[in-house]
Parts: C-alpha cells; sequence; structure tokens
C-alpha cells in the first residue's frame, strides 16, 4: 500500500491552483504528511518582446520571487492553521513544469497535485499547458484536481489494463479514498474485435472470444484485489468499448471523484511513449479530478 508523507502543491495564485492546493491539504490532513507549498515564477527572460540586459532580467526576477515568496508563506500560514498540516513554502524560477518536476524529485515527494487550468487557458482549454506537460515529465503521482474542493472523496474510480503499473493504481486508489467507496474498471480492448470482424476471422466466435476476455478480466481483477485490505468491498467492472470514453462513462454514471490510472500501459504505441493515449485522454476529458500513476508506482 503506497504511503504519502510528501505532497507538493503546486500554485499559480489562480482559481484552478487553489482547489489543487485546498485538496492537497486535505490529502496532507488524511495522511499526516507534510504539504510543500510551490510557487514557480516565470523569468522574464521567456518573454521575447522585453528586451532588457541580463543583468536587468535577473535583478527584477529576484524581486519578483521575493514577493511571490511573502504570498506563499502568507498562503502556507492560513492553510497550516485551517487543515492542522506542516506547510513548507516554497519558491523557484523557471519553467512551471520543470520546476515542479525536479523539486518534487529534490524532495521525494509522494504525490504532486496540480489544477487543471492556470492563469493562461486558451492553449489547452480543458487541460493547462503546465498540467499537461507536468504529466509527461514528472517522476511521481501526479494529481489534477478539476473539482471544487467541500469534502473528501466520496467515490474514487481504479481503471486498470492489468499492465504492471496497475497494483500501484489500485493501491493509490484505495490510499486516497480515505474510506470512500471504491470500483475497478477494466475495459475490453475493442481493437483487437474491430480489427477480426474486419478482416472477418470467421473461424473465431468473437461472442465466444469476449465471453473468455471478460472472465480472464474478472479473475485478473480478483487477483488485484485480493492483497488488498478492502478489497471484498469494491466493485468490479469489465466494459467492452473504447477505454478513453467508457471510463469516461462510467465517471458520469457513478458520480465519481476521482480516478485513477497508469500513465503508461498496453497499447499506447510509439506515438505515446511519453503519455499513454489513454492515460492523455481520460486526463482531458474526465470531468473528476485525476490521479496517474507512474510505471515505478510513484
Amino acid at each position: 500500500m503506497p504511503s504519502i508523507r510528501c505532497i507538493v502543491a503546486a500554485t499559480d495564485f489562480s482559481e484552478f491552483s487553489e482547489r489543487a492546493v485546498r485538496r492537497a491539504a486535505r490529502i496532507a490532513q488524511q495522511h499526516n504528511a507534510q504539504l510543500h507549498l510551490l510557487h514557480v515564477v516565470r523569468p522574464l527572460d521567456l518573454y521575447p518582446s522585453l528586451t532588457q540586459t541580463p543583468d536587468e532580467f535577473g535583478h527584477s526576477d529576484q524581486e519578483l520571487q521575493q514577493a511571490e515568496q511573502t504570498r506563499v508563506e502568507a498562503m502556507a500560514t492560513a492553510l497550516s492553521g485551517q487543515f492542522g498540516i506542516r506547510v513548507l513554502p516554497v519558491t523557484r524560477i523557471g519553467r512551471a513544469h520543470t520546476e515542479i518536476a525536479g523539486y518534487a524529485q529534490e524532495v521525494a515527494a509522494d504525490l504532486v497535485a496540480a489544477g487543471a487550468r492556470g492563469e493562461s487557458t486558451l492553449k489547452d482549454l480543458f487541460l493547462g499547458s503546465t498540467a499537461s506537460r507536468l504529466l509527461r515529465v514528472a517522476e511521481c503521482p501526479v494529481l489534477i484536481v478539476k473539482k471544487p474542493v467541500d469534502e473528501p472523496y466520496r467515490k474514487v474510480l481504479a481503471a486498470m489494463d492489468f499492465s504492471p503499473v496497475s497494483a500501484a493504481v489500485l493501491g493509490h486508489a484505495f490510499d486516497l479514498a480515505d474510506g470512500a467507496r471504491v470500483e475497478t474498471l477494466h475495459v475490453l480492448g475493442s481493437e483487437v474485435e474491430q480489427r477480426l470482424r474486419k478482416a472477418k476471422f470467421v473461424r473465431l466466435d468473437l461472442t465466444d472470444w469476449l465471453t473468455r476476455q471478460r472472465a480472464d478480466a474478472e479473475e485478473q481483477l480478483d487477483a488485484l484485489l485480493a492483497p488488498v485490505e478492502k478489497g471484498a468491498a469494491a466493485r468490479r467492472l469489465v466494459q467492452p468499448g473504447f477505454p478513453p470514453a467508457v471510463i469516461c462513462q462510467c465517471i458520469e454514471d457513478g458520480q465519481v471523484d476521482l480516478v485513477v490510472l497508469g500513465r503508461h500501459g498496453y497499447g499506447g504505441g510509439l506515438q505515446d511513449w511519453l503519455l499513454g493515449s489513454v492515460s492523455k485522454d481520460v486526463a482531458f476529458a474526465a470531468t473528476c479530478d485525476v490521479l496517474l500513476i507512474g510505471m515505478g508506482g510513484r
């Protein structure tokens, strides 16, 4: 079972990052973890329209960082008082996604929380550019917070493809559920079925093939749930279809608050070697919070 001891929450002081910070604080409270509140200052030399000398850029960046450090410290004090947790205020200068990922690795974070969108929302309407890039470079699990934080999670969906990361997906689902209802989902890949139908593979009974696939999937779900203390209470779902669509439909139908899945799995293809296509589609389209787990489980 994963253990959450250190959480990094990224903030740019936007509404969406405020949600991420508060969710991270609630999780830290539940697990008696330390929360690192991180704000990344974008250096002025990344703005092509500005014309200053390197020294002028550096001096301006440092002044802004000092001002933002004061702002982050005030947020940290408020969070510490409200949630009764340890909060460390931190600022960095650089590109947001690389600084967040680097800092998380530096402090051996067990979880990074970020808002679905930040101050700039035009480029990526449903998933901000920082969150999208962070998913590709962070080594630890990344929680993309989309929903307002009013209460703990009530229902968690663990979507598993039986790749090596599936056990970690299940463990993190129970860890963040903290008593909430957990459902497990495996989507029977429709690509093989579609290709067989197109090829008119008449020697294969597709109905029988799908039945055997379902039975095998249920056995694998049982095997993954067996070591989990609360596994007997978890509902098993096995459904055919296009995985991102089925996962998102289950989220809507089941009023899921959090979905957990691997960032890399089977069938991603070379074109999605940085972030699996299913993970990417769900991260963009899901209406609930999304927790993505890397191959290392951290």
